[in-house]
């Protein structure tokens, strides 16, 4: 997880206990973050359900990160 946004979504995942956070190393797994269609980091993928429902890159403010959910 990119270094500027780790500590953000790591408070989010603990102030909401129903949220997942997960990580892609794009260096050491190219072929999974192709399947997520990851061009840049930082970049968020929101899933429901198995799917990717929102998506956003770059680095974000708590706020930002909360609206996409």
């Amino acid at each position: 997880m990119c270094s500027m946004i780790a500590p953000i979504l790591e408070e989010i995942a603990q102030e909401r206990g129903g949220i997942k956070v997960g990580k892609i190393n794009v260096d050491e797994q190219p072929e999974l973050a192709g399947q997520f269609g990851i061009m840049s980091i930082p970049a968020l993928a929101v899933m429901q359900n198995g799917k990717v429902v929102n998506r956003s890159l770059g680095g974000r403010l708590k706020s930002q990160m909360l609206s996409l959910l």
